[in-house]
């Protein structure tokens, strides 16, 4: 069975457009959160989010293609370019036989909430004939496909918030079986409008500190009150060990294992306990080979919501006792929905590269059923040789990665 390495990541993100920007927010403590900008959101019950500013999708595509496609696929192609890029490859050498796993929980969503509101002001004939495929959730992955002329294996995995950690999986599982020896995974979410806000906020999902943006998302807080909506994209390049070497790749990572499953439990809240996720990390732990007691760190899917926090860090306290370092991206830029497992990913190696974990800026009183060992308000020094990525989604969906140095 081969083993897969990480050769490029791309990111753009509410902390950030490429992993430069990242980075540096990443050490400055950046919080996205904020006032919505991109619509009027006066009316509704939640008025803040993290979204991505200053992007110029024209730095990235045509201009005729940014009117056909939605800011999900933007986001996509502009961190798959980032990507290819990092990992300086020619993708006409190998087009055949690189796969494509871009997952999204939403898709198109900014379309249909703006069509949908033309048909019903002006009528069937001012929808845009580009509706369709401008929401479809697969065509961050075909439009990659297209624009860089991929004919592997091409899907999206759709499984909400664990979407991206499906397809990192995935793109792994497909190179080590000889599916493909070079796949591009990752995820990409642009929900930020004003009916999936008014959805999420109805189901009591979200932060209502409308007036305190800076301090809404507070995972493991005791005074956490739901998650942040963030948008962005993260794409990661795999390749088998002897594909990257062969072309005198740099590697920046091994993906070594991951773990699936589902808590059969509820549509949307999880297990309390946290046995899927338990069960989901112990897989990784078991397909890399690896013993608990060799992982230094692990980045929480942890969103700022009371239950799933809480039943994160239960399945983390039953593994690891308190031996390991664990803090949630999400405490900065926001929950990426579909691509956070992706976006965290890149955030979690960049940490690894860098020795040092940020900080949880929010965590002012941890939440006395978190027993884990959280890292606090300020960045801290960590030499990291092995880390897990959580990524829950609702529906009971968890995956689990486990990801580290390479050695050859």
């Amino acid at each position: 069975m081969r083993r897969v390495v990480v050769t490029g990541m791309g990111i753009v993100s509410p902390i950030g457009v490429g992993k430069t920007e990242v980075l540096q927010s990443l050490k400055d403590s950046k919080i996205a959160a904020d006032q919505i900008k991109s619509f009027d959101a006066s009316n509704l019950p939640v008025r803040i989010a993290a979204e991505v500013r200053n992007f110029d999708p024209e730095r990235f595509m045509d201009k005729k293609l940014v009117r056909r496609t939605d800011r999900f696929v933007h986001f996509a192609l502009a961190a798959t370019k980032e990507a290819i890029e990092d990992a300086q490859i020619d993708l006409s050498k190998c087009a055949n036989s690189t796969a494509v796993l871009i997952g999204s929980g939403m898709g198109g969503f900014i379309t249909l909430d703006t069509e949908n509101n033309k048909f019903l002001s002006a009528g069937a004939s001012k929808v845009s004939p580009f509706l369709i495929p401008m929401l479809l959730i697969n065509m961050a992955s075909g439009m990659v496909a297209i624009e860089h002329g991929l004919k592997g294996i091409n899907f999206s995995p759709v499984s909400a918030c664990a979407s991206s950690g499906h397809a990192i999986a995935l793109g792994t599982l497909l190179i080590r079986h000889g599916y493909a020896d070079t796949a591009i995974v990752g995820g990409a979410e642009a929900t930020i409008a004003p009916l999936p806000i008014a959805g999420f906020a109805n189901m009591k999902a979200l932060s209502t500190r409308n007036d305190e943006p800076q301090k809404a998302s507070r995972p493991f807080d005791v005074a956490r009150d739901g998650f942040v909506m963030g948008e962005g994209a993260a794409v990661l390049i795999l390749e088998s060990e002897e594909t990257a070497k062969k072309r005198k790749a740099q590697i920046l990572a091994e993906i070594k294992g991951f773990g699936m499953n589902d808590d059969a439990y509820h549509m949307s809240a999880p297990d309390p306990e946290g046995e899927g996720a338990e069960a989901a990390m112990r897989m990784a732990l078991k397909d890399a080979q690896i013993e608990a007691t060799e992982i230094d760190y692990v980045s929480c899917h942890a969103t700022s919501t009371p239950a799933g926090d809480v039943a994160e860090a239960k399945a983390i306290e039953r593994i690891f006792q308190d031996k390991v370092l664990v803090n949630s991206t999400k405490g900065l830029m926001g929950h990426l929905l579909g691509a956070a497992a992706a976006a965290e990913l890149v955030v979690g190696i960049l940490q690894m590269q860098n020795e040092f974990l940020h900080a949880m800026p929010n965590l002012d009183e941890k939440d006395l059923e978190v027993k884990i060992n959280v890292v606090g308000k300020r960045i801290i020094s960590a030499k990291i040789s092995n880390f897990v990525k959580n990524s829950f989604g609702f529906g009971g969906h968890n995956v689990s990665l486990v990801v580290g140095r390479y050695e050859g």
